[in-house]
C-alpha cells in the first residue's frame, strides 16, 4: 500500500513549480508558484495562488493555504500550519528598487501554527508548538509553544504539546483552590518532580506572615535568593531550564502564572498569593507570565549563578531531555 510519502511531486496543471528540490508527496495546486531557488519538504500542500521565492526554505508535512507569499530569507520547520493570507515581511524599511545588502532572516519552527491574516514582521522567530492568533500581529520573537493574540501580539496563554501528539489546548491553570488551604497541602503536578505546596502561614491584627523553612515547603538549603519585579503584565520571564539548579518560586507581592514543562507533560499554576510555594525541579523549562500589575515573585536557587548550568533554547532542552531518555 503506498502512501503520500511514496509518490512524487503533484504540481497541478495550471500550476507552476520551477525547483527541483520539492520532497516526495508534496502537491502544488493552482495558481501557484515556486521559484527554483526554493526548497520544499515532503508531503507538503501549497495552495492555491501561493508564492514562493528562492532563498525559502520549507521543511516536511507543512501546509501553506491560499493568498500566501513566502519571501526570501524565510525558513519554515517541519509540520507548520501557514493560514489563509499570512503575510510574511522580510525588510523594515522598505523602498522601491532598494535592496538591503541581505534580507533578514524570518523562521517558523516545527509544529507551529499561524491564523489567517497574521502579520509577520521580518527577522522575528517563531518558536515550536507556537500558535499565532488569526490576524495578529507578530512584531518580536514568540517563544516555544505560546499564544499570541493581537495587535501587537501579545501572549495569552500556553499550548499543551504532548511530545507524541499535535499541539491542543491545554487545561485551566492550577490556581490555589486547586490545593487546598491546610498548611502542608501539596499538588504534584505530573512534570518532571515539580510541585506546589501551601506554606506556613500566620495572620492577627497586626498582619500576616509566611516563613521558609527547610522541610516545609522549601526543599534544599538556598544558596541565593533573588527578586523578579517591575514585569509588564505582557512580557514573559524565564524560558530556560537547568542542568542542576533546583528553584522555588513564592510570589512576594501579586499574582504571577508559571508555565513548567519537562518536554512530556506541561502545566500551568497561578501562584495567587504569599501562601503558595512552587517547586521548580532541574531539567524542566520554566516559563512566567501574566504578571499583575506591581507584582514580585520571590525565587531561591539552590546554586550561585553559574551560566553554564542555564538551558536558553527551547530545542535544544528538548534535545537533551531525548538524550536523557535513552540512556
Amino acid at each position: 500500500m503506498s502512501t503520500a510519502s511514496d509518490t512524487r511531486p503533484f504540481v497541478h496543471p495550471r500550476g507552476l513549480c520551477e525547483s527541483e528540490t520539492v520532497g516526495a508527496g508534496t502537491r502544488v495546486w493552482a495558481f501557484a508558484h515556486v521559484l527554483p531557488g526554493a526548497r520544499i519538504g515532503a508531503d507538503c500542500n501549497i495552495c492555491d495562488h501561493v508564492f514562493i521565492e528562492n532563498d525559502v526554505v520549507v521543511g516536511d508535512g507543512v501546509t501553506v493555504k491560499c493568498g500566501v507569499q513566502l519571501w526570501d530569507g524565510t525558513r519554515v520547520g517541519d509540520r507548520v500550519f501557514i493560514g489563509p493570507n499570512v503575510t510574511f515581511t522580510n525588510d523594515r524599511f522598505p523602498r522601491s528598487r532598494q535592496y538591503p545588502e541581505a534580507f533578514l532572516q524570518t523562521v517558523v519552527e516545527d509544529d507551529a501554527s499561524i491564523g489567517a491574516n497574521a502579520t509577520i514582521l521580518p527577522g522575528v522567530r517563531i518558536g515550536r508548538g507556537a500558535m499565532v492568533g488569526a490576524g495578529a500581529v507578530v512584531t518580536r520573537n514568540v517563544p516555544a509553544n505560546a499564544t499570541v493574540v493581537g495587535n501587537p501580539a501579545k501572549i495569552v496563554g500556553y499550548q499543551d504539546n504532548a511530545v507524541s501528539e499535535a499541539p491542543r489546548a491545554k487545561d485551566e491553570a492550577i490556581a490555589g483552590n486547586a490545593l487546598g488551604g491546610a498548611i502542608g497541602s501539596r499538588l504534584e503536578l505530573g512534570v518532571g518532580r515539580c510541585f506546589v505546596e501551601r506554606l506556613p502561614h500566620f495572620t492577627d491584627m497586626r498582619g500576616s506572615l509566611t516563613p521558609l523553612e527547610m522541610g516545609r515547603g522549601l526543599p534544599f538549603t538556598p544558596a541565593r535568593v533573588f527578586l523578579v519585579y517591575g514585569v509588564a503584565s505582557h512580557h514573559v520571564r524565564g524560558e530556560h531550564a537547568h542542568h542542576r539548579c533546583e528553584q522555588f518560586l513564592v510570589p512576594a507581592h501579586g499574582s504571577v502564572s508559571v508555565v513548567v514543562d519537562d518536554g512530556t507533560h506541561r502545566r500551568e499554576v497561578r501562584l495567587e498569593n504569599q501562601t503558595m510555594g512552587l517547586y521548580l525541579a532541574p531539567m524542566v523549562w520554566g516559563v512566567q507570565y501574566k504578571f499583575d500589575p506591581e507584582s514580585v515573585l520571590m525565587v531561591a536557587a539552590s546554586r550561585p549563578y553559574e551560566g553554564e548550568d542555564y538551558i536558553r533554547d527551547y530545542s535544544e532542552f528538548r534535545r537533551l531531555v531525548e538524550e536523557g531518555r535513552g540512556r
